[in-house]
């Protein structure tokens, strides 16, 4: 077995939920000559998440930014507000769609379905650049 860890910055973004699938890939060549691995990606923060979904169609994009912040948002029970309104329900978020993803390599390319994409969800108004790391077992 062999393994491939890189840790990739991903620039800063506004709240919402942003495909990096091609930002992923452009920071792993390696998956090109990979014939059966799997990926695993980690973002390492409390405040946003990563996830898989919609590519094509960006209203899906904000659909989920409304939905999650309608949910979460401007409650008034909320104990941890020291970094901001944003920072507890940035954190809930991040615990509902999770910190990581497992993702199939088949063939040098990752094995996603036809409209399927990465999101970074960035759950804070200005959360900065997000670190994540990433390792390729094949």
């Amino acid at each position: 077995m062999n393994i491939v860890q890189k840790e990739i910055v991903l620039q800063a973004r506004k709240r919402g939920f942003h495909l990096i699938t091609s930002e992923i890939l452009e920071n792993i060549p390696e998956i090109e000559s990979i014939q059966t691995g799997i990926l695993f990606l980690l973002i390492k923060h409390t405040s946003a998440s990563l996830s898989i979904n919609e590519n094509a169609d960006s209203s899906v994009r904000k659909d989920f930014e409304n939905f999650f912040s309608d949910i979460v948002e401007n409650k008034s029970y909320f104990y941890h507000t020291y970094e901001g309104e944003d920072d507890m329900p940035a954190h809930i978020k991040s615990s509902i769609f999770g910190v990581s993803l497992h993702i199939p390599i088949t063939n040098g390319k990752l094995n996603l379905g036809t409209w399927q994409g990465i999101y970074l969800c960035e759950h804070r108004n200005h959360g900065g650049s997000r670190n994540l790391v990433a390792t390729i077992l094949y």
